[in-house]
This record gives structure tokens, sequence and C-alpha cells, in this order.
């Protein structure tokens, strides 16, 4: 049996005892208020279906929805990459998130 256990990737802080950093705090209550907004998207498409509405509205819909689940989880993966990035440099930092924002918009 092959073991797959070196090809995983975890989160570097995954496991460890330490309080979230400041980065990570704010990304979190980002990506938190940007679930409930598409929270309250979905809720709305249910009540669209529920309520008989033209698919193309709610084809319109769920295209709004998906897209910002794709930024959320954008957001959620610059985190990630910039707890990866362990540098004290801001320019460095701040280049970083300058990409991973270019990456939530385009891609």
């Amino acid at each position: 049996m092959h073991d797959t256990s070196a090809s995983r990737t975890s989160c570097p802080n995954e496991g460890e005892a330490h309080a979230p950093s400041r980065y990570r705090s704010e990304h979190q209550r980002d990506v938190v208020n940007r679930l409930k907004r598409i929270e309250g998207q979905v809720r709305a498409l249910i009540e669209m279906v529920e309520a008989g509405r033209p698919c193309e509205d709610v084809a319109q819909q769920m295209s709004a929805a998906r897209k910002a689940m794709d930024k959320a989880f954008f957001r959620m993966m610059a985190c990630s990459v910039m707890e990866s990035v362990a540098v004290s440099d801001d320019e460095t930092l701040r280049e970083v998130e300058r990409s991973t924002r270019i990456l939530e918009k385009y891609a």
C-alpha cells in the first residue's frame, strides 16, 4: 500500500497551541463575513425557487453566489500563503498580499 501522507499539505500552524496571528484573525473575520453574506444569498435563492421565479433570474443569482464563494475561498487561501511566507520584510508581505488579491480578483 502506498503511503500518501508525504504528499499531503497542512496549515503551518496546525496543531500549535498559540493564538492565531493578527493577520490570521483579520482574515478569519473577513472570510466569516463573506460566508455570512453568501448564506443570505443562498437563503434568497431558495425563496426565489420556491416562489417560482424565472430560471434565468435564479441562474443569475446562483452565479453571483458561486463567485462570492470563490472569492471567499481565495481570501482564505491568501491567509495560508501569507502565513507560509514567514518574513518580517513589510515590502515582501505587501507584494505577496497584492498577488493574492490579483488571484482573488481574476481567478
